[in-house]
């Protein structure tokens, strides 16, 4: 036991120096990143990490216990490994699955660094909370909700299953928030419930007692009293909000509108505090996982793109790990159906070969007798390509090239560290202790600067990429050549090349991860080339056929396609439309219809959680299509698709049953979309 614990201080001392190692580098590179604190844990402490979704304590609830079986079993079959967790946190905590080889775990830490840069400074993190000296404090605000919910479960006046189903419901309808405001941009000004105006003296409540008073001064029959102005009616208008708008935080107005339903009663009663609690508290915390779900593709790609420059382009992964990490990689982009992974490293750097090549051509079509039409024919390409290679110093920046290097530093290069450059040179001739000297051996890239690494990496010098210049089409070059008015022209190609920003790739690469989310980021970048060259293609279930076909390779049809699946987390966008439906106190939500049906069963089984946030009949409006049986026999004869009509449909749950109604066409006309609206940047802080 005693060799157990001096080898585990000994790996967390090795992991120690590698995280500090990879801190420094990822700084140089030009990350910002929250500080990090790491972890080492053992299967059974990660798999209680994933059911608990990345923190150590949680709310009392079945589904952590569900979560914990099912990754057990996951771990157990060989399903699926875990390398790490990271939590979006100031500090961010990471948690090192023991098992990992030291590849794995220096691959893991590279990536970590790179998460905990996008965590800092992707604005859609801010939304969860305002990022003030202390950062988002997302462990202690879950921990405190743990101890709160924790605390209501344990009363002695408080039904514990109640509680569990109370979260059951609030957490079924998590998708619900709005993605796109902070999570108090729901409440008023003055505190105030969200939708209920901070600058009214009456509340609904006193509205409603006027209303009772006004009722019994007119003196009315017991007839008319109870066929009009019935206990229902009356009900219905205690607190229901109708928005002015469709209200796309369906979780807050249900928090300041709605009931318990009370079966001994029969009626709808006030909720007690404490279920107000519960309900702000998994609010609160749907708003913090939503930043990773609206940022996945581009989150993951992020960190993947990073690990790759630093473990394989800076040798992070010495000669004896490289293999392993290679194999830990490629298992990484490789795994199957949508992988956030591989489409957001491959459109990370396609992003950056745009701005780097955009940089390149802006330079070259001000060379004199350069235009759009002479492009192709005036310059050598080939002579362009070997240019834009970085400079031999830089490109093997070490022990090697290290009197190069202090040559170009004597020269004021500003691509070369000339402190590090400096402290090398008196280790090697023994005039400085080597441990007080960079260590240029296994981390070379400590003589190099941002600029330097940046030249080192340079996308347009990677094989891969050598004749992205040769493809520029007419077309694009008079697009850019239109936008040079008055401007200065350069002599001569190699002119012209000098002043080329090898930063630009990754200069562009920081504007963009910090103001979009995947559905702008995809909307943007998804280009016509990227497609093509990705051979990306969209499948649809073809109901003549009964089977899944290629559908199309359109760039457009991709890039839709993959906004739907992003757009509110793939998730259907429901709005509250009328808290007072029909007048008579029931809910009515509005399915956004996009094209994409709802599954009906599914939305049943929610609208009964929806019931129990309300505590009255609840009505879903959606559309479907509708295909009759005569046009699928006939459209199967002609290997043809099905011609179906759009309907409008209305799901209603009373508390015991659903039923289906048709929608009247003025709620069709209201949740219809003519198109799909993928602009969702907040405006007010992307202006």
């Amino acid at each position: 036991m005693r060799d157990d614990r001096l080898e585990a201080k000994r790996e967390a001392a090795t992991l120690a120096e590698h995280a500090a190692a990879a801190r420094a580098l990822a700084e140089r590179l030009g990350l910002e990143p929250y500080p990090v604190r790491y972890w080492v844990v053992d299967h059974d402490e990660m798999n209680e990490l994933i059911a608990y979704e990345g923190f150590q304590r949680r709310y009392p609830h079945w589904r952590w216990g569900m979560n914990y079986e099912r990754q057990r079993q996951t771990d157990r079959h060989g399903l699926g490994k875990a390398f790490e967790i990271v939590n979006n946190d100031d500090p961010a905590h990471a948690f090192l699955q023991e098992s990992n080889t030291t590849a794995d775990q220096k691959a893991v830490i590279t990536h970590v660094e790179a998460h905990a840069d996008f965590f800092a400074n992707n604005r859609w993190f801010g939304l969860y909370a305002d990022r003030g000296a202390d950062g988002p404090n997302a462990a202690a605000r879950l921990e405190r909700n743990a101890d709160r919910l924790s605390a209501i479960a344990d009363r002695p006046d408080v039904d514990r299953d109640a509680v569990e189903r109370l979260i059951d419901a609030v957490s079924s309808l998590s998708d619900t928030i709005d993605q796109h405001s902070p999570v108090d941009a729901a409440r008023g000004a003055e505190g105030d419930g969200p939708g209920r105006p901070s600058d009214s003296d009456a509340s609904p409540a006193d509205s409603a007692a006027e209303l009772r008073a006004r009722i019994a001064e007119l003196d009315l029959s017991e007839a008319v009293r109870r066929d009009v102005f019935d206990e229902e009616w009356l009900a219905g208008q205690e607190g229901d909000a109708e928005p002015d708008e469709p209200r796309p935080d369906v979780l807050a107005f249900l928090r300041d509108h709605g009931k318990r339903y009370d079966a001994d009663s029969g009626k709808a009663v006030d909720r007690e505090p404490w279920e107000t609690t519960v309900i702000d508290a998994v609010r609160e915390e749907a708003y913090y996982f939503a930043g990773q779900k609206s940022t996945k593709v581009m989150n993951e790609g992020w960190a993947t793109y990073w690990e790759s420059v630093m473990m394989g382009g800076e040798g992070f992964a010495g000669p004896d790990e490289f293999l392993t990490y290679a194999d830990h990689m490629a298992r990484v982009l490789g795994s199957p159906g949508l992988n956030p992974y591989k489409l957001g490293f491959e459109l990370w750097t396609h992003l950056e070969l745009r701005a780097a090549r955009r940089d390149v051509i802006d330079r070259l079509l001000r060379v004199e007798g350069v235009t759009p039409d002479t492009f192709h024919t005036r310059i050598d390409l080939d002579r362009v390509a070997e240019a834009l290679a970085p400079h031999p110093a830089i490109a093997g920046a070490g022990p090697a090239t290290l009197d190069d290097l202090a040559a170009l530093a004597a020269a004021g290069d500003p691509r070369v560290d000339s402190e590090a450059v400096d402290r090398a040179l008196s280790a090697r001739e023994g005039d400085l202790d080597p441990d007080d000297a960079p260590d240029i051996e296994r981390h070379p890239w400590t003589l190099l600067t941002y600029e330097g690494l940046a030249e080192r990496h340079y996308v347009l010098s990677r094989p891969e990429h050598r004749g992205a210049l040769r493809s520029v089409s007419r077309a694009t070059l008079a697009e850019r050549a239109r936008y040079m008015f008055d401007v200065d022209r350069y002599p001569t190609v190699e002119a012209a090349l000098a002043d080329v920003d090898r930063t630009a790739g990754w200069e562009r690469m920081f504007a963009v991860r910090e103001s979009h989310n995947d559905v702008t980021f995809l909307d943007e970048f998804l280009t016509d080339e990227f497609v093509r060259e990705g051979n990306y293609f969209t499948y649809e279930y073809s109901r003549a056929g009964e089977e899944f076909r290629v559908a199309s390779v359109d760039a457009d049809d991709v890039r839709r396609k993959l906004l739907l699946r992003f757009t509110n987390f793939g998730k259907p966008t429901i709005v509250a439309l009328d808290g007072n439906f029909r007048n008579r106190g029931e809910l009515l939500l509005g399915h956004r219809y996009n094209g994409v049906a709802l599954d009906e069963e599914q939305a049943k089984a929610t609208l009964e959680r929806v019931f129990e946030l309300w505590g009255r009949p609840v009505n879903l409006a959606t559309i479907r299509t509708e295909y009759a049986e005569e046009e699928v026999r006939r459209a199967k004869r002609r290997g043809r698709e099905p011609t179906g009509t759009e309907a409008g449909v209305r799901f209603r749950y009373d508390g015991e049953a659903a039923s289906e109604h048709a929608l009247a066409d003025d709620l069709v006309a209201l949740i219809a979309a003519d198109d799909v609206d993928y602009d969702t940047k907040p405006d007010e802080w992307l202006a």
